[in-house]
């Protein structure tokens, strides 16, 4: 029996809704869409590129939900792009960065993934993350870090198609 495939953790804000760009110049396919999660007090706009959705299901990949967004991302943003319901990995409540430096997601990721070989896309993601998970990850992991004014771009799918092929070969450190 073949390897599971391994897990692509999509975070919302930032390769999905790059919310940093400026509200003028949005990236080329980017469009507003209106959503009401559960924890903000009223609608709130997202820039989506619905294209995303395709070129995320012909990755060799199985997607999960790694963002504050939790399950509202089943509603309000995996329809958007056309996506069908994911798995979302449950994360701590306020996003508080830990005392040594990771990001509120990152140990619950690892703690997830329990071995098994995940590229995770986020806007925050930064050194001691990738340390955290050299560390204590005991599978192949990439780690991306996607601008929050861009959003995911060719070369983050380019990048994630050839991280996963080459997990044939046994490659795939915490890099990107």
């Amino acid at each position: 029996m073949p390897p599971p495939r391994p897990l692509l953790l999509l975070d919302v804000d930032g390769p999905l809704n790059p919310y940093h760009a400026d509200p003028d110049s949005r990236p080329p396919g980017y469009r507003p869409w209106r959503a009401e999660p559960h924890w903000a007090s009223g609608p709130v706009e997202v820039w989506l590129n619905r294209a995303h959705g395709e070129r995320l299901r012909a990755l060799p990949f199985d997607l999960v939900w790694a963002t504050t967004w939790q399950d509202c991302a089943n509603r309000w943003i995996g329809p958007a792009l056309g996506l069908p319901p994911l798995p979302f990995v449950a994360l701590p409540g306020p996003a508080v960065w830990r005392p040594d430096d990771t990001s509120p997601k990152t140990w619950p990721l690892v703690a997830w993934a329990a071995g098994r070989p995940f590229a995770w896309v986020d806007d925050d993601i930064g050194e001691a993350d990738r340390a955290y998970v050299a560390a204590r990850h005991a599978g192949p992991a990439l780690l991306r870090r996607v601008h929050p004014g861009r959003g995911l771009v060719e070369a983050d799918f380019a990048l994630l198609s050839a991280w996963a092929a080459g997990l044939c070969g046994g490659g795939g450190g915490p890099g990107g």
